[in-house]
């Protein structure tokens, strides 16, 4: 009898839909998705939320990494860095952003500046360094690469977040970040001194988490958008790093359960993967997000075709 209750068990499994992978972290919850793919690993740079369910404000103490080499197992390395890590911060940890540069890592962070004789306050950019992509990170710099006092064109304090950095083809590094505008400037070789003025642009819709890359010869400006919210991801194109950029539409919809979206887009394996976060565990909300990644398909002309969101997830990457 155990013998064929065993057997129909069996059956019945090969039956069964896969446990649903999005979100693909479950024991935390966590946002602002930042992948890097360094050798044959993908990283995944995180934010933290540990608001509670009757709070209606973000609680984000630290950052966090994992790593996958096929995109469904996640080795989770913990807690990696917090605003206490720079003497001059204070408050959330953002959105944050790392990448490879030289041999090292720059992990660019959004948090808070305390009252000081650099800042009166208000969000400012930091940058942590590391010789591994699990760290550990030390303040690259001992001070805020971006204050508030540097940016003038919105009025709200929270306008210099979500940093976005990206390096092209020759080697020049490029920023891009804010708060219901976008700014970009170069960096040096150094990745921690600005290297040029800052520039405002003001692309359609914009609201904040930038994403720049460039794939072929066309780069993108991928971010969450839609004027009003729940926010939608959006994009634009354009020639160059410094634009002019081309409006293309919508490519993700609202998400379940959250407010906010953020896009982290990388290629890894030979496919290309949309990182996002939504509230859609249980318990989870507008300040209690998870992570999740589908994948992201182009057009032959490069334009990107609408982001289709699942339970499943995504196969392992071989």
């Amino acid at each position: 009898m155990k013998t064929t209750l065993l057997v129909v068990l069996l059956a019945l499994g090969a039956y069964l839909p896969m446990r649903a992978q999005n979100p693909i972290i479950r024991n935390v919850f966590t946002a602002d998705p930042a992948p890097l793919v360094y050798h044959d690993t993908l990283f995944l740079y995180t934010g933290h939320d540990t608001a509670s369910v009757s709070e209606t404000n973000y609680k984000m103490p630290d950052w966090r990494i994992y790593s996958t080499t096929d995109l469904v197992h996640w080795q989770d390395h913990g807690k990696r860095l917090s605003p206490r890590t720079f003497a001059w911060a204070t408050g959330d940890a953002y959105a944050a952003q790392c990448v490879y540069h030289k041999g090292k890592f720059y992990w660019f962070v959004a948090t808070f500046h305390k009252k000081d004789d650099q800042s009166q306050g208000g969000a400012a950019i930091g940058v942590a360094v590391s010789d591994r992509p699990t760290g550990p990170f030390r303040d690259a710099i001992g001070k805020a690469l971006i204050t508030n006092e540097m940016t003038k064109d919105k009025p709200h304090a929270w306008d210099d977040i979500d940093p976005t950095v990206f390096v092209d083809d020759d080697k020049q590094v490029y920023m891009y970040w804010g708060n219901l505008s976008c700014r970009w400037v170069k960096l040096k070789d150094n990745l921690t001194e600005l290297a040029g003025p800052i520039t405002v642009i003001s692309p359609k819709n914009y609201i904040e988490g930038p994403w720049v890359y460039k794939r072929k010869k066309l780069y993108y400006l991928v971010y969450a958008g839609a004027g009003t919210k729940p926010e939608m991801i959006e994009y634009c194109t354009a020639p160059s790093a410094a634009g002019p950029w081309t409006y293309r539409g919508i490519i993700q919809e609202n998400v379940p359960n959250s407010f906010t979206t953020h896009p982290g887009i990388v290629d890894y394996k030979g496919k290309s993967y949309f990182f996002y976060h939504n509230g859609a565990l249980p318990t989870g909300g507008n300040y209690r997000r998870s992570i999740c990644v589908d994948y992201l398909h182009y057009n032959p002309d490069g334009t990107i075709q609408p982001i289709v969101q699942t339970t499943r997830g995504v196969a392992p990457a071989k």
